[in-house]
């Protein structure tokens, strides 16, 4: 009892997912004598689901982490697809799902539900079948997982929009440039592979603003205005890849991390978002635009990029709005001065 009870607690102290991914293993691996334990993130690509590793823990203890893509730019992130009875099992939320593996090991597959899809799957390898005392311990464990995954997975996005707020940017920033600009996407079997041409792949941050939001309030009112919030919201999601970072600002600002494209692929999917905007008809709103300013993300701190995508999008402000505009390329054209330490800026 001492021992479950502290693998609550450690579960339940953890304020972010990876380290609960690890305590997670840890626990079900001490408590329940799995020959090896893992959590697995779920992609959905059309109808066919695929698993991409994130923690692994064998039997002698060693645990493996692959929560970022590998650095190496000739290499791809590895995903396996799931078998008919897992997909199957994904698409029904089921509790859980017994196979055999080569080895006439027992595999447990218990799919984690965050919000209403299945973000991950649990994966518990062991010698035979587990008696009924040992998987229902094995699924109040997961539960608690669930739980606690859901609660830090609330902290984290702005109550409106299900974005992330701007609490987890640092962080996830951090975890970025810390990787660098030549993470590979995953590839999934059968799938095209995108080609990319020779021209250097970078991170890039965009500042996202709506144009005269303002003026929808108050012409509107708060109840439109919230709406077009979501709605913008919306497409950002649909306009960039799924392991992209998107955050809420607050008001209508938003924030774009974009990792590892060219600077053309860069510029024409920012473009591609402002015009999907500018073609929508909002409700009762009728026409909204927007107005992005992005830079590269070179070594400097978090606030330094956040502000030359922010002087890029004041030019766009201030220039008609409804446009995209690059830090660097209006630096370049002596349009935007290099922010000085004392953050004065000068337009030309």
């Amino acid at each position: 009892m001492d021992l479950l009870l502290f693998h609550f607690a450690e579960i339940t102290r953890c304020r972010e997912h990876e380290p609960l991914d690890i305590a997670l293993a840890s626990a079900l691996h001490q408590l329940t004598g799995a020959l090896s334990v893992a959590t697995l993130t779920v992609i959905q690509s059309a109808d066919d689901f695929f698993l991409q590793a994130r923690v692994t823990m064998h039997d002698d203890g060693r645990v493996r982490c692959e929560f970022e893509a590998p650095a190496d730019p000739e290499k791809s992130v590895r995903v396996i697809p799931c078998d008919a009875a897992l997909a199957d099992a994904i698409r029904r939320k089921a509790v859980e799902l017994e196979q055999t593996d080569g080895n006439g090991h027992c595999l447990l597959w218990l799919p984690v539900c965050l919000g209403d899809r299945v973000c991950c799957c649990v994966r518990l390898e062991y010698a035979a079948p587990c008696d009924a005392d040992t998987r229902a311990l094995i699924r109040g464990i997961v539960q608690v997982y669930a739980n606690h995954k859901n609660l830090i997975d609330y902290s984290e996005r702005d109550a409106l929009t299900g974005l992330l707020n701007r609490r987890t940017f640092d962080t996830r920033f951090a975890r970025m440039t810390a990787q660098g600009g030549h993470a590979r996407q995953p590839q999934l079997p059968g799938r095209a592979e995108r080609r990319h041409s020779a021209q250097a792949r970078e991170n890039w941050l965009a500042v996202v603003d709506i144009d005269h939001f303002k003026n929808i309030n108050d012409r509107f009112g708060h109840v439109y205005g919230d709406e077009v919030l979501i709605l913008v919201a919306n497409m950002l999601k649909a306009s960039f890849r799924s392991n992209e970072r998107i955050f809420r600002f607050g008001g209508e600002e938003f924030v774009v991390l974009l990792r590892a494209v060219t600077l053309k692929n860069a510029s024409l999917a920012f473009e591609r978002f402002r015009k999907a905007v500018e073609e929508h008809d909002f409700p009762q709103v009728g026409r909204v635009t927007v107005s992005v300013g992005y830079a590269s993300i070179s070594s400097d701190a978090p606030v330094v990029i956040l502000g030359h995508a922010d002087q890029a999008l004041y030019y766009a402000k201030q220039h008609g709005r409804n446009q995209i505009q690059l830090y660097d390329q209006l630096v370049a054209a002596r349009l935007l001065q290099v922010q000085s330490p004392s953050g004065s800026v000068e337009i030309f």
